[in-house]
């Protein structure tokens, strides 16, 4: 499972990040999307942990939890869905 953490401060750091929530258990990986044209971090982050327990745990307790001055949103991330390069819908009724 991966925990998607959402609403973060854009000043945060990949390791402020990790240290939260190591509080919970071994943080095995934090990735911090960032945006492609300014480098600049998106607002949200992805966090594993060591096991489905403590991430159940930390997403728990962190759900709505302010830090940096923000509400956080924490929940169990959804698989990625593939919608780039699938243009093929212009939005206009071809018949």
């Amino acid at each position: 499972m991966s925990i998607y953490v959402g609403n973060l401060s854009y000043d945060v750091t990949q390791d402020e990040i990790q240290a939260v929530f190591a509080e919970y258990g071994a943080v095995s990986n934090v990735h911090v999307p960032k945006d492609r044209e300014t480098g600049r971090m998106r607002g949200f982050a992805f966090v594993e942990l060591g096991n489905d327990a403590e991430e159940s745990k930390a997403i728990e307790e962190l759900e709505g939890a302010e830090w940096m001055g923000r509400t956080l949103k924490v929940n169990k991330a959804r698989p990625r869905e593939n919608n780039r390069g699938n243009n093929n819908f212009s939005g206009r009724n071809r018949f």
